[in-house]
């Protein structure tokens, strides 16, 4: 289990899928928008699709990360996800909260 704060943007040759065990957090596929997640939730991203996926601003949270190995390089790490790109988050998970 891993405990995350923030990563940067990654792509996984293979795909990733997550499963979160605890506290919240927040992932993103590039162009769409930021989803918070909580336990009991389980995520998959596609193979290379770019995304990025760690705490809230409030919340740890722990996650069950699953990837699958193979003859290429399994995991692209890319740029850092801005600040304004991870507090972007506390605003859209605001605003579906009010709603």
């Amino acid at each position: 289990m891993n405990l995350v704060h923030i990563l940067p943007g990654i792509t996984h040759s293979l795909g990733q899928t997550l499963i979160v065990v605890s506290g919240r957090g927040w992932v993103q596929n590039l162009g769409h928008p930021i989803v918070e997640i909580r336990p009991g939730d389980v995520i998959w991203f596609a193979p290379n699709e770019k995304h990025w996926h760690g705490a809230t601003t409030t919340t740890a949270m722990g996650h069950i990360s699953i990837v699958e190995h193979g003859d290429e390089q399994d995991t692209g790490w890319m740029e850092k996800v801005s600040d304004e790109q991870y507090q972007a988050g506390e605003k859209t998970n605001k605003e579906e909260v009010s709603q």
